[in-house]
């Protein structure tokens, strides 16, 4: 078995995921043919293009079958199926880094405490990440929410210096929450600061 055809087996069922209509699969009287690098070749018959397809040794792909004509990518068929299945995977770790992440702390929460996930927090934001500090009250601790908000003011005055205020702190039934960003403008201060130290 050739390498082609390893390929060919190997990323099959992403193409057949994606849904693309492939050589004789398609049934447009007429397409636009463009190149692996989209330049377009011309609008031919669908029986020319096939012809023409199999000359050059490539597949004949519908990516645009609402434009009028479809457009179809002469382009190898194991090739087009491992770079949608490499764009995927770099959408998902895309997604994957800018998590809302969630900081959760008692209305009376000890000072210790505070400063072990107010260091959580700030790891988050300087990998990217938005934080949501929420303050769960229990009981009759309902009753005080100033203190709620008093202990997410202390939180956003520990990660001013690295982010931006998304949502003041707002109470929603049981709970007061705050939502920060990181401000790519105060950590790459703040990354230059702790670095000229170092370089002196």
């Amino acid at each position: 078995m050739n390498e082609e055809s390893v390929l060919r087996d190997r990323y099959s069922a992403t193409v057949v995921q994606y849904r693309y209509r492939v050589n004789e699969e398609i049934t447009a009287p007429e397409v636009r043919v463009v190149d692996a690098q989209g330049r377009t070749i011309g609008i031919m018959r669908r029986r020319e293009a096939l012809e023409y397809a199999q000359q050059q040794g490539l597949d004949l792909i519908e990516v645009a079958p609402q434009a009028q004509p479809p457009v179809c990518k002469l382009m190898d068929y194991s090739k087009f199926a491992y770079e949608l299945q490499k764009k995927e995977r770099h959408q998902r770790r895309q997604q994957q880094q800018h998590q809302l992440k969630e900081i959760r702390f008692k209305s009376n929460t000890d000072v210790h405490d505070f400063n072990f996930k107010v260091r959580h927090a700030r790891a988050f934001l300087s990998e990217g990440h938005k934080v949501k500090a929420t303050v769960l009250f229990r009981g009759r601790e309902i009753l005080y929410p100033e203190r709620g908000e008093e202990l997410l003011n202390r939180f956003w005055q520990a990660v001013e210096d690295i982010a931006k205020l998304d949502q003041a702190p707002k109470l929603e039934g049981k709970m007061m929450t705050l939502i920060v960003s990181p401000d790519r403008v105060k950590l790459q201060r703040r990354r230059s600061a702790e670095q000229s130290p170092l370089q002196q």
